[in-house]
């Protein structure tokens, strides 16, 4: 009886694989951190792997030098790869793109608008303020196209049309950047990556990687959005909501739908390609669980100006005990700190304070029901009942820990919410190669 094979799902997160937060994020350590969880995989199971699929975090850019990315050794018994002549990853959390500076960039030909953190313009504000750093390098990509591109040995990089959106200035109904418009404006246009349709193949590993073989089929790297919504979104009428450190909705548009092919920077939601050219239509706020752990912060940072400790755990199981027996609130609270893409320059604000509304279970209870609440300003739920939608599963570490946030969410949709089936890019990214490898099986 032949053994049963095996595919393997990469997610290169913002907070899972990772080793430091903010703006540039050494990449060294991520792979290091890859290599780390590889290396906690049963290693019979490795040596069956018949395909990789890899996800990453969107938005993000870094550098390499074409030949010199990567060195393979070995690791104990294990060969790896170790990052060369690479640069740090600049992240979607990047902030250095401000309004007057993006102002002054040129009109994508997209229905995607060009925020901070997005590839293209990082790539834009480094010409503008590091040109010399850019001449180090001839090759860029995300995080999970780097990877791709070491494990495969590729001489150019490969990208879905799913990371290419995410990066700017690509237009997804002729699967094409906007060359000339990237040329007139002096942008090196080199750097860009060849782009494939999701699902694809990008290549084989040209080396043994810890147990597995040398040759396995690598897919062309994919969005960790449209990974998580495909390892959970089982029918069409079915929309996705993400609450960990930011907050994504995400529906699934019709077949054929297009979305207008000019960008409007101030729309709250935007339509990202998923797969077989079809679209996620997805509001994504800044502003989620990250606000809960600034506002625990506070509290602690406050106790201790006070010349009190306590832990942040602590704090942070205390305040959604408290919003539990607090069931309602007249407070408000809009928890824009982080502004959002769409209104870069908004911030947070408090209302309808009363000397009733004082407590920390109200103030958490209403910042909880904020969050919810700026999530339907951007996309309101009815619009989902007109899209089809008949029900939400609920994920992610902020909505799994927190039953306050949850029953806010309940509170909010006007229908059924699904806790049970947290999404995970990783699994997504291993179904999509899978469904690919059943697919060769049947012709």
């Amino acid at each position: 009886m032949a053994a049963r094979s095996v595919t393997l799902g990469i997610d290169l997160g913002t907070t899972s694989v990772k080793a430091a937060l903010g703006q540039e994020q050494d990449v060294r350590r991520l792979i290091q951190a890859l290599h780390e969880c590889l290396a906690a995989l049963p290693r019979q199971q490795l040596c069956k792997v018949c395909g990789i699929g890899v996800s990453g975090q969107m938005h993000g850019v870094m550098f390499w030098k074409t030949g010199q990315g990567c060195e393979w050794t070995k690791a104990g018994a294990a060969p790896v790869f170790e990052p060369r002549a690479v640069s740090h990853l600049v992240t979607w959390q990047d902030g250095r793109c401000g309004s007057k500076f993006l102002a002054s960039l040129p009109r994508p030909e997209s229905h995607l608008s060009v925020a901070t953190g997005f590839g293209c313009a990082t790539i834009f504000w480094l010409l503008k303020n590091s040109p010399e750093f850019l001449k180090s390098y001839d090759a860029a990509g995300t995080i999970q196209d780097y990877v791709v591109a070491m494990l495969c040995g590729l001489t150019r990089p490969l990208m879905s049309d799913q990371n290419a959106a995410s990066w700017g200035y690509f237009n997804t109904r002729s699967q094409s950047w906007n060359l000339e418009i990237l040329r007139d404006a002096g942008f090196p246009v080199h750097l860009l990556p060849d782009v494939t349709e999701p699902g694809n193949v990008a290549g084989r590993t040209s080396q043994a990687w810890f147990e597995i073989p040398k040759g396995t089929q690598v897919g062309v790297a994919l969005g960790d959005l449209q990974a998580s919504v495909y390892s959970c979104m089982a029918q069409r009428t079915d929309a996705v909501l993400n609450i960990s450190t930011s907050v994504q909705l995400v529906a699934s548009m019709p077949s054929g739908f297009q979305p207008a092919q000019t960008p409007d920077p101030a729309a709250p939601v935007a339509y990202f390609p998923y797969f077989d050219r079809t679209y996620l239509a997805v509001a994504a706020s800044l502003n989620g669980g990250n606000v809960l752990a600034m506002f625990v912060h506070m509290l602690v940072q406050w106790m201790a100006d006070l010349g009190l400790e306590v832990e942040e755990s602590t704090v942070y199981s205390r305040m959604i005990q408290a919003a539990a027996q607090q069931r309602d609130t007249c407070l408000t609270i809009t928890p824009t700190v982080l502004g959002e893409r769409h209104l870069p320059d908004q911030l947070a604000s408090v209302t309808s304070i009363s000397s009733s509304d004082l407590s920390l279970g109200h103030v958490t209870r209403a910042l909880c029901r904020g969050i919810v609440q700026n999530l339907h300003s951007m996309l309101p739920f009815q619009q989902l009942q007109e899209w089809g939608v008949e029900r939400v599963i609920g994920s992610g570490s902020a909505l799994s820990r927190n039953e306050v946030l949850k029953q806010e969410v309940q509170r909010a949709f006007p229908f059924p919410v699904s806790y049970g089936q947290d999404v995970d890019a990783a699994v997504g990214a291993a179904l999509v190669m899978l469904q690919r490898n059943l697919n060769q099986q049947e012709y």
